[in-house]
């Protein structure tokens, strides 16, 4: 017998001992205890180390209700039971909502930051709300398609477009600022039917298909 078909032997024997084994609900001391040899030895012809000799074969067979040509016969692969399986720990899962609501109350805190640290300079810069305002309302949106497969796409971009225009109004001094806001009203119509769009199937296919399948005659 070559060095080879040995390896292969010891491994099969090491499946079929393990999967007996469990089937029958012993531990290795158990199994061990009703052979006269300690548990270490059980592991060993588990690990496929060594194979045991056809005396303790034919004990293994007579504890397990097999013969000994069974041992040293292949069969399905043995697989670790659940209860043998490591335990793989607590699985954990993130709240979107709660990182979006952080996300953009660091954003504010921040802008607030910026605001009371003017004010310490003897500054009052109220229009960092502003800015503050167009920066939250910018990472909403992008966490939005992030975690949301933007849901709440549509009214987010029509208030963040709306808050473009009013930081420009307050930060560009203009003679007549109202007519700033006459191209807000085209651009969030912009917005709105950017929504609309839909994808349809092309005229020439949806005839081409027609011809294939005519409808069935009254």
């Amino acid at each position: 017998m070559s060095d080879l078909t040995l390896d292969k032997l010891k491994l099969i024997s090491a499946s079929n001992i393990i999967n007996l084994r469990t089937t029958a609900g012993l531990t290795q001391a158990e199994l061990g205890a009703k052979l006269n040899y300690s548990d270490k030895t059980i592991s060993k012809w588990e690990r496929g180390d060594a194979i045991p000799d056809a005396f303790v074969l034919t004990q293994l067979a007579e504890i397990f209700g097999v013969d000994v040509n069974y041992l040293l016969s292949e069969h399905t692969k043995w697989e670790p039971s659940e209860a043998e399986q490591p335990d793989p720990g607590p699985s954990y899962s993130y709240s979107a909502s709660a990182i979006m609501a952080i996300s953009v109350l660091g954003t504010v805190t921040l802008g607030l930051a910026v605001f009371i640290t003017l004010w310490l300079m003897n500054t009052v810069e109220w229009r960092v709300f502003l800015v503050t305002a167009l920066i939250a309302i910018l990472v909403y949106m992008i966490l939005d398609c992030v975690f949301k497969k933007a849901r709440h796409l549509q009214p987010v971009l029509l208030l963040f477009v709306a808050m473009v225009f009013v930081n420009i109004y307050f930060f560009i001094p203009l003679q007549n600022p109202w007519q700033l806001f006459l191209l807000l009203i085209p651009a969030e119509l912009l917005v709105l039917l950017s929504f609309r769009i839909r994808r349809r199937p092309h005229k020439k296919h949806s005839e081409a298909e027609n011809k294939e399948n005519p409808p069935s005659a009254q």
